[in-house]
């Protein structure tokens, strides 16, 4: 870990679970955990004025690299003064790889499947992957661009961000042995290139590794173990989790006793009310998800008893393509273990 970029430490820790309650020290701030990240695709949440996310309780925000490098451009960010200044956000902020939107691209339905949905699509976006990296075209005009694990880490340099994230492949959860192994053996060459490049312009930035291997939990185990040894300052849990909750909640239960005592660790891209909960007893620390932002736009409220009244509308009675938390799971009985 590199010294003021980044420090976690444990106020408790639970005698009857893995949970456990930290904070994260940045330069933008510090990040109370456990704690939900909001993600701000564009550098903003929809619907919400930029100023008012520091005074929401949102102590980390996630932004996506690959949009930022596509409109308006991380030069153009970095020329504004970073991501800090660009959006006017005094906390601390988190940015992604760009791999999760690209390799979306490459197999198009891998971000339902991430979520228990879909089935796998080709794409014509994505022109080549290979150990470079991954060539693909813009979605905004067509143009090619390359993402590989050194340009992935400078454009993150460019954006500002307190937390980065080394470029990974996502493969799809319909994947056989072979080429899962042929993948996870990439993606932590990949990180490694990734961590190099970072550790040579540190920036006062700090970089978590990502775990892989799909639902084998050998490759899992594996995973943890290699990037464990490298100099990281704390792990997310990328790629997919299955196809179902209950298929999510073994591997992470079966796992989280792998992962360092003594350094935060993220889900990524999951962040319903359930999971979190789940998770928290894993002793994981953050959780990230456009889920609940995405409910807020469309009229839908998470509430302790499932029914709230809004105007005319009753949030109970909404039914719609999005699943309603608060019908299917009321926070109240949720168990959280401490």
């Amino acid at each position: 870990m590199l010294k003021d970029s980044l420090s976690f430490e444990v106020v408790h820790r639970s005698k009857r679970s893995r949970a456990r309650v930290g904070r994260i020290h940045t330069p933008h701030g510090t990040i109370e955990t456990p704690g939900f990240v909001a993600v701000g695709t564009n550098g903003a949440l929809k619907g919400i004025e930029p100023e008012l996310t520091d005074t929401l309780g949102l102590d980390l925000m996630f932004c996506n690299t690959y949009h930022m490098m596509v409109q308006p451009g991380a030069d153009i960010v970095e020329a504004a003064g970073g991501l800090h200044a660009f959006t006017g956000r005094k906390k601390p902020i988190i940015t992604d790889s760009g791999g999760f939107q690209v390799f979306s691209l490459a197999y198009g339905g891998i971000t339902a499947e991430l979520k228990s949905r879909g089935k796998k699509k080709s794409c014509s976006h994505v022109l080549k992957i290979d150990e470079e990296g991954v060539l693909f075209r813009s979605y905004r005009d067509g143009s090619e661009l390359m993402l590989s694990p050194e340009s992935s880490v400078a454009a993150q340099k460019q954006l500002g961000a307190d937390i980065i994230i080394p470029l990974d492949e996502l493969p799809p959860y319909h994947i056989g042995a072979r080429e899962l192994r042929e993948s996870f053996d990439r993606t932590h060459r990949w990180e490694k290139r990734s961590l190099e490049a970072h550790l040579a312009d540190p920036r006062a930035q700090a970089m978590y590794s990502v775990v892989h291997g799909g639902i084998d939990s050998k490759l899992r185990r594996e995973s943890i173990e290699t990037l464990r040894a490298l100099p990281f300052d704390g792990h997310a849990i990328g790629g997919s989790f299955g196809k179902t909750k209950a298929e999510m909640y073994t591997f992470l239960e079966e796992l989280s006793p792998a992962l360092p005592n003594n350094q935060p660790t993220h889900l990524l891209g999951i962040g319903d009310l359930e999971s979190i909960a789940r998770g928290v007893t894993y002793g994981l620390d953050t959780f990230d998800s456009s889920y609940p932002t995405r409910l807020a736009r469309h009229g839908v409220l998470l509430t302790a008893n499932g029914r709230l009244d809004v105007g005319r509308r009753s949030v109970a009675k909404e039914r719609g393509p999005i699943e309603r938390i608060a019908d299917a799971q009321p926070a109240s009985n949720i168990p959280l273990v401490f």
